[in-house]
């Protein structure tokens, strides 16, 4: 079987070429980064600072599992109220993936994290902006296979955000359909 990013060089340049009729391989779109956010929300509020820094620190451990990078962690850009969120106040973690290591969780990501989640049944292609630029939420991190079920006491979601180099939604959706995505055709 090809690695993604082998893939991408042997079948999906020559078929974008074909379709989109560019005249150089440079031209064709490719996947530029992928960023997994996620914030902490509802797991720490009401919780004392000792417990919120559990949390994140378990989050911190799993993410970095996931995504084989350390989280970088986020923090509120402004005060607000209503929100109980201070300002400078750690809010969130975000890895963003480039070359290798993108490639290697995307593998993870089509073949086994997305198969595993609960009720899924394909991506939609709403889901997928007017840059080409794809947007996905998973529930429960324990679809990893590197996050043990049983040993994870706290599950939580994230959202995986793949940044590709495409002009427009159909270019990105036939980028990533020729990648592998289990992108459903219509909703």
């Amino acid at each position: 079987m090809l690695s993604l990013k082998d893939k991408y060089q042997k079948e999906v340049i020559p078929a974008m070429m074909k379709k989109f009729g560019y005249k150089n391989k440079m031209a064709v779109p490719k996947i530029e980064k992928v960023v997994i956010n996620n914030s902490f929300g509802s797991l720490v509020s009401g919780k004392t600072s000792k417990e919120q820094e559990k949390i994140q620190q378990i989050i911190s451990n799993d993410l970095a599992l996931i995504s084989g990078q350390k989280p970088v962690l986020t923090r509120a850009r402004k005060s607000i109220a209503g929100f109980k969120i201070r300002k400078g106040a750690p809010v969130g973690m975000k890895v963003t993936l480039r070359k290798k290591r993108m490639y290697d969780f995307l593998e993870r990501l089509v073949n086994i994290a997305l198969p595993r989640s609960r009720d899924f049944q394909g991506i939609k292609s709403s889901s997928i902006d007017k840059n080409g630029n794809l947007t996905i939420g998973i529930k429960e991190h324990i679809c990893f296979p590197e996050v043990s079920p049983e040993k994870s006491n706290l599950i939580f979601g994230f959202e995986v955000i793949i940044s590709t180099t495409a002009k427009t939604k159909k270019e990105g959706l036939e980028l990533l359909k020729l990648m592998g995505f289990p992108i459903k055709q219509n909703d």
